[in-house]
């Protein structure tokens, strides 16, 4: 089965919805899928809530679709670097979903092990333990943190082939391999697409089964 699309935008087609839960590797700026994020503004698609570790910056990435105001709530865990974000969030005109960076990362792949909720000690005694479910445990109070699964994951890999196996590069992994499998549907954007067996099975990180699409951009 030949995943590989011929540009971001087809590979977008038919899968992008308003009001969707989406998933988008990156870190800072490195591992970001630009090119599926920025067919995605085209799309003109609203009402968006994106998983991600942070909020992009103005002009780049995620930045983008806040600046079209397609995004209407975010969950990360570092919003700096964003006057948009900001701007936005202290106007009351984007929500926000604050995690603690590791907190944010278990829940994501918690999502994709098929793991509804775990306990954590982070966040007790703070902000973040408003409304959330508090319990002992050897006399040790823990939060309930619930696992995430998005309608829709993007992500960016190094190469990737025809059954969507990917191979990514250095810390451009980051959050990738995590997003891919906490979605209903993966799409990925790729630098290389390379045949069917060309890959070293033992430097796969994320398996095809997990991934809808690929587009090599």
């Amino acid at each position: 089965m030949n995943k590989v699309y011929p540009d971001a935008a087809s590979a977008l087609a038919g899968i992008v919805k308003d009001g969707q839960l989406l998933a988008v590797g990156g870190f800072g700026l490195c591992g970001i899928p630009e090119a599926l994020i920025d067919a995605l503004q085209a799309t003109g698609v609203k009402g968006l809530t994106v998983i991600s570790n942070n909020a992009g910056v103005d002009g780049f990435g995620l930045g983008k679709l806040l600046n079209t105001r397609q995004i209407k709530k975010m969950i990360s865990s570092y919003v700096g670097e964003n006057e948009t974000f900001e701007r936005q969030y202290l106007n009351g005109k984007l929500e926000l979903e604050f995690n603690p960076q590791g907190t944010l990362a278990e829940r994501i792949r918690a999502g994709g092990a098929g793991i509804p909720a775990f306990y954590t000690k982070t966040g007790v005694g703070t902000l973040i333990a408003e409304g959330k479910e508090q319990k002992d445990f050897n006399g040790v109070t823990y939060l309930m943190e619930t696992g995430l699964v998005a309608d829709l994951s993007i992500v960016k890999a190094w190469r990737g082939d025809e059954e969507g196996n990917l191979v990514y590069r250095k810390t451009a992994r980051n959050f990738g391999p995590v997003m891919a499998m906490a979605a209903k549907r993966t799409i990925a954007s790729v630098y290389e697409v390379v045949p069917l067996g060309a890959l070293d099975p033992e430097a796969i990180v994320t398996p095809g089964i997990f991934v809808k699409r690929v587009v090599k951009t």
